[in-house]
């Protein structure tokens, strides 16, 4: 049995999350290959090489995959379909993006957001905002699977894999990278940070996010917001924690004016820690937090940030 995963990276270094990714590959089991596509990125390729468990690192280096548009890489992946058994990759933005192409064009169901191996043909999945949890057994020859990375834990990267250059290119020619609009910060990125702090609607404007500064400053943690606080236009929606936003599962997670809606819950209560900050005794955030404060968050924010 021979599995591919995708590996996630920006061309410079190969995210933490392909880690977690080739765990879940391990726990299927079998002959693990990784495939990097991009451009010039010949860091990523020697950052996957070292990845334990993988005998097999494929290169696809070339300009049509520099951006890592759907359209050329779900026909790369569906050319090397051929060879294997299960084709993996994380389920963040790259990876939603082209898989399910990949899965009509092997004309297979798809496998979204696994947390858990049962065997070669059977996972376990959220569904309905994380509320149930659903064990699926999929009968396709082939298997195509995103990977909800919170629920793997990374494995270790002293290995040594072959590197094999791959020949073909896959240019669909029907879509093209116009630009990146990315927000900067000094700050941990929010989707592997150890510690997060958010805020909801009880901020009640953008300006009272910068309460969370200095508290961030201290912990080293990154920023993040429901969507009811980025819908309100109070921060980006790069920020926003949740089943439409970041899935999140860092060893501290401190949700300051969040009442706790399920959508809410599904992208961060997988945090090791959680600590709620609310002034409603009621509000369900309640019910997952590890230690809740009932408190007025203008009175709690600045008193914690001067015992930290």
């Amino acid at each position: 049995m021979s599995i591919l995963v995708f590996a996630e990276h920006d061309n410079k270094s190969l995210k933490a999350d392909t880690l977690k990714t080739v765990a879940a590959a391990q726990a299927i089991g079998g002959d693990i290959h990784i495939l990097v596509a991009g451009s010039n990125c010949s860091d990523v390729v020697n950052e996957a090489a070292k990845v334990n468990g993988v005998s097999k690192v494929l290169v696809a280096d070339n300009a049509a995959y520099e951006h890592q548009l759907a359209e050329n890489i779900s026909l790369l992946v569906t050319e090397l379909a051929a060879d294997y058994d299960h084709i993996l990759a994380t389920a963040l933005t790259t990876g939603k993006n082209f898989m399910p192409r990949v899965a009509a064009l092997l004309d297979v169901a798809q496998i979204s957001d696994i947390i858990g191996v049962e065997s070669a043909d059977t996972f376990v999945r959220p569904i309905y905002a994380g509320n149930a949890i659903a064990t699926v057994q999929s009968l396709d020859s082939k298997k195509v699977i995103t990977v909800r990375s919170t629920g793997f834990d990374a494995i270790a990267t002293d290995g040594s894999a072959e590197v094999v250059a791959l020949d073909s290119v896959q240019d669909a020619g029907t879509s093209a990278h116009v630009n990146d609009e990315v927000s900067e910060s000094e700050r941990p990125d929010l989707g592997a940070a150890g510690v997060v702090i958010s805020g909801g609607r009880g901020m009640q404007n953008g300006e009272n996010f910068a309460l969370l500064d200095g508290i961030a400053d201290k912990l080293g943690a990154a920023i993040g917001a429901s969507r009811a606080a980025v819908d309100a236009g109070f921060v980006p929606n790069d920020m926003q924690v949740g089943q439409t936003g970041k899935i999140v599962a860092p060893d501290l997670y401190i949700a300051v004016g969040i009442s706790g809606a399920i959508q809410h819950l599904a992208g961060m209560k997988d945090s090791k820690v959680i600590v709620a900050i609310n002034k409603d005794p009621d509000a369900p955030i309640f019910q997952v937090a590890d230690y809740g404060l009932v408190a007025d968050l203008f009175d709690a924010l600045p008193e914690l940030e001067s015992k930290l």
